[in-house]
């Protein structure tokens, strides 16, 4: 199909610039931009006018419980929710049940998002050890042959430091990308909330900074030992900021994301034992929010994830230290991002390049870029539509949102993936 979006605010993550343009899609590419091709015919023509035309989402880290926890959510559920909310890329971390750690888990996931899934792109990423156990290395060659865009052991702790320079040695020689969120089991022990004057008030067992701390301090080091690289993510520290500032200065091969709601909460936010305000890492204090906000706008940090964690209603419903950690954010991760831009901590373009182009580059995708030649993924966002969010309201089959009340501006109108039209509001 051929289609012409017409008169639409073009966003460039790339250029940081906007411009009103015509964009032409013949096939599944982008094949001008301006003035039509010689003898373009359009099957369709779309009117942007006033609203904004940019690439698609890409969200470097966002669980779909599929497969394994059908209660929570499923390929189906999720990718739509991803579709509408305008995110046509996504990175499924290796906690699966069963973990991504074989081929066949692999193509399990690529058939089930062939066969019920709603056109979003979906790269699985590989197991670092097997089942995660933290002992064996994974077959990761054969899992990035079938696949596979990354490697990481999610949240689950490595036996020692020899078994995880190991890994980085051999990711480092094929060229492999390695994915760490920063923790020290042991620190973090059994806590639930972020070490402070909150949780001592509510008696909840608390997490350190040190928790991320030590274990970035220690990641790094084997970056600069290894040469492997590396994406650190779901930071929540002010001192993460400022080791992760340093080693880039240094030169090192690293790359750093933080959760979209690590921006707007804080741990005041968990009032009197609000499990929807449960994270891991635990919604940090003031400063260290200011700290990645901060990171975000001068490029310490190169993007923002959705961290989307769907949950059945009882998950949330149990005492604070043993509900389940976690936000639904499909349905709020644009427009969350747009208010950073009402709030001028960016400016569009800025933003759009961490939810886009960044992300896509860390991780070698085909995707946001919105260049003649590129591929086709392209949202229309209309920026006057105003929403409450409402979680009953949400597409994703978790309502667990952080966000109930909040008053957003911008909705996507049309979602486009590989020149089709996979979404129309």
């Amino acid at each position: 199909m051929n289609l012409h979006i017409r008169d639409g605010l073009l966003v460039d993550p790339v250029a940081k610039t906007t411009t009103v343009a015509d964009v032409f899609i013949e096939n599944d590419r982008v094949t001008a931009i301006g003035k039509a091709p010689k003898d373009f015919t359009a099957d369709r023509t779309i009117d942007a006018r006033g609203c904004w035309v940019m690439p698609g989402l890409v969200d470097i880290q966002a669980r779909l419980r599929d497969p394994g926890q059908p209660e929570k959510g499923n390929i189906a559920s999720e990718t739509s929710a991803a579709i509408q909310n305008g995110i046509t890329s996504m990175c499924l971390p290796p906690d699966t049940q069963p973990v991504i750690d074989n081929s066949a888990t692999v193509e399990l996931i690529h058939h089930r998002n062939a066969t019920f899934g709603h056109s979003a792109r979906v790269y699985p990423i590989g197991a670092l050890t097997r089942d995660l156990g933290g002992d064996q290395l994974s077959n990761m060659a054969s899992l990035k042959a079938n696949g596979c865009v990354a490697f990481s052991n999610a949240t689950r702790p490595l036996l020692n430091n020899l078994v995880q320079r190991r890994a980085m040695d051999y990711a480092a020689g094929e060229n492999m990308l390695v994915i760490i969120q920063p923790i020290d089991v042991d620190l973090q022990g059994n806590g639930c909330a972020h070490e402070g004057a909150i949780a001592t008030r509510l008696g909840l067992p608390a997490i350190p900074e040190a928790a991320e701390t030590a274990a970035l301090a220690k990641d790094i080091e084997l970056v600069a030992q290894t040469g492997a690289r590396t994406h650190f993510g779901q930071l929540s520290c002010a001192r993460s900021v400022d080791m992760i500032r340093r080693a880039k200065a240094k030169g090192l091969p690293i790359s750093t994301d933080c959760a979209m709601h690590q921006l707007f909460l804080t741990d005041h936010d968990i009032g009197s034992f609000d499990t929807s305000k449960l994270t891991l890492p635990p919604l940090r204090s003031q400063t260290d929010k200011e700290a990645l906000r901060e990171g975000i706008a001068d490029g310490t940090i190169d993007c923002l994830c959705s961290d989307h964690q769907p949950h059945e209603t009882d998950a949330k419903l149990r005492p604070f230290p043993s509900a389940e950690p976690g936000i639904s954010a499909f349905d709020t991760f644009l427009s969350l991002a747009l208010r950073l831009v009402e709030e001028k901590l960016l400016t569009l373009p800025e933003i759009i390049a961490c939810l886009t182009v960044n992300p896509a580059q860390i991780l070698g995708l085909p995707a946001g870029k919105l260049e003649t030649g590129e591929l086709a993924d392209i949202i229309i966002v209309d920026p006057d539509a105003h929403q409450i969010c409402r979680s009953k309201d949400f597409i994703s089959q978790g309502k667990n949102t952080a966000f109930e009340g909040w008053d957003f501006n911008g909705k996507v109108l049309t979602t486009i993936v590989a020149g089709k039209i996979a979404y129309q509001r």
